[in-house]
């Protein structure tokens, strides 16, 4: 199996709790059952990390780049200024996936730009948990067979 790091950022492990309206009743722990579930099936080791840091996130990314690992990268707020997160993306030589659960261009002003998507293999954006599963299956087609 592939091993695939689905990371998120800030705020990321409230989900559940935090505006229930907007992202959703699934919570943290099952959003990471669902991924492991969901690459189990497309044959992808899926390890799910959450950090409300910036330095571990970039820390992250790096030791993916090293590793030639793919990655599904919620950068939650991170996505809009985040260069530094942004330059570690780029580093990156496997598939990325920038995932997000609400669809940024139907919210807020200040959340319509992504510093991450220019870098980024390909975003998936909008459907709630089921942007995760996208996001796996576009990984997991990308791989070499």
């Amino acid at each position: 199996m592939t091993p695939v790091l689905v990371l998120g950022g800030p705020n990321l492990g409230r989900l559940g709790s935090r505006e229930p309206e907007v992202y959703g009743h699934l919570d943290h722990a099952e959003l990471t059952e669902r991924c492991r579930v969901v690459g189990e099936a497309l044959g992808l080791s899926v390890e799910v990390r959450q950090t409300d840091d910036e330095a571990e996130l970039v820390g992250w990314l790096h030791a993916a780049a090293d590793a030639g690992t793919p990655v599904v990268l919620n950068p939650a707020a991170f996505t809009h200024y985040s260069y530094a997160l942004r330059d570690a993306c780029a580093q990156l030589t496997a598939p990325l996936v920038e995932v997000h659960l609400t669809n940024p261009a139907a919210r807020e002003a200040f959340r319509h730009t992504s510093v991450i998507a220019g870098v980024a293999t390909g975003t998936v954006a909008g459907f709630g948990a089921l942007s995760y599963d996208l996001a796996l299956r576009a990984v997991a087609g990308l791989l070499p067979a």
